[in-house]
């Protein structure tokens, strides 16, 4: 059987190639908006989504194989350790909803353990990453219906007409959850349940609480490829914003902030400069710094605290031998 492969747009979407054009204007304007916004606050900040553009995304890849990089090598493993007892749990026949979707290596092994399902919709803002994410899975499962929706997965309301009547298990892995702050968690997942509906069942990968000794390394590679992508950001701005960062003036910093739980990562300007973006003018400070990404950490009980306060029943905890990553199975009564 041939694969069924088609974008889905939010209801009331203009025609595909308009509604592309709309959404590339409309990336544009979200990010001179943030960045502008960013710049101006005290303490300066970005907001993490816009790490992804191209080569973002390629270096991001890269972090994921890195031997200090812990979280997508141990949730794959879980994901293949414990893939059948997690499709029992959550029931057959259920329509695979993820949100964020990424390569989908994680989402196959997933597909592998639960067997044939009505559909598969992933939920991601980048067109481009969605789409090549789906014709790669299309090629490891030949009998998926697929049909990716173009929309902000922490806010999106509406899911495509193949998904009406249909049983479904929502799909948030990478501890990606990590990156939004406790309120905007449960604001996530509240939004999650009303997505999803009532009946489904949600699998999602939390990093777990763990000494900073094991913490930084992740976030501060020996090659300095996660410094790269952190810098990358700088680099996006000057193509697409008229900035004028210079990278050799700015470094990456990633610290452990122990009564927050989360990892922060800042971009840190190494001498007194200015900078311009869109023809705006912003001095630095030396050691002035820039955040641009949380990622908090949480213990099993914590995680299913959180995940009761957003409407969910916590069903079932994964953890690895070493306790580095956790997987939790919820249900929405």
């Amino acid at each position: 059987m041939e694969n069924d492969i088609s974008l889905d747009l939010p209801s009331g979407s203009a025609p595909r190639a308009t509604k592309a054009r709309v959404d590339e204007a409309r990336s544009a304007g979200d990010f001179a908006e943030a960045v502008l916004a960013g710049l101006t606050r005290t303490p300066r900040s970005i907001p993490c989504r816009f790490f992804y553009d191209a080569r973002g995304s390629e270096l991001f890849e890269e972090i994921t194989k890195l031997e200090e990089y812990y979280p997508t090598r141990t949730e794959t493993a879980l994901l293949e350790a414990y893939g059948s007892e997690i499709a029992e749990l959550a029931g057959p026949g259920r329509m695979i909803i993820e949100f964020g979707s990424g390569s989908s290596r994680k989402t196959s092994l997933l597909l592998s353990a639960l067997g044939e399902v009505p559909a598969y919709i992933p939920i991601d803002i980048a067109a481009e990453s969605l789409k090549e994410a789906a014709e790669w899975l299309s090629g490891q499962h030949d009998w998926l219906t697929i049909v990716p929706l173009i929309a902000d997965f922490t806010t999106t309301r509406a899911l495509p007409q193949v998904a009406r009547g249909k049983r479904r298990l929502g799909f948030f892995s990478g501890s990606t959850i990590g990156n939004l702050t406790h309120d905007e968690a449960r604001a996530f997942l509240v939004n999650a349940a009303r997505l999803l509906g009532k009946g489904s069942t949600f699998l999602v990968g939390v990093d777990l609480k763990k000494p900073a000794s094991m913490l930084l390394p992740a976030y501060n590679d020996a090659q300095g490829v996660t410094a790269a992508f952190n810098l990358n950001l700088l680099t996006r701005i000057n193509r697409e914003l008229e900035g004028t960062f210079d990278l050799t003036r700015f470094g990456h910093d990633a610290v452990w902030n122990a009564e927050a739980g989360r990892i922060e990562i800042y971009l840190v300007s190494l001498a007194r400069q200015s900078v311009r973006v869109l023809g705006r003018a912003f001095s630095f400070a030396t050691g002035e710094r820039i955040h641009t990404e949380n990622s908090h950490k949480y213990t099993v009980a914590e995680f299913q605290d959180l995940a009761r306060a957003g409407g969910w029943h916590p069903v079932k905890a994964w953890t690895d031998p070493d306790n580095l990553f956790s997987l939790h199975l919820l249900r929405l009564d």
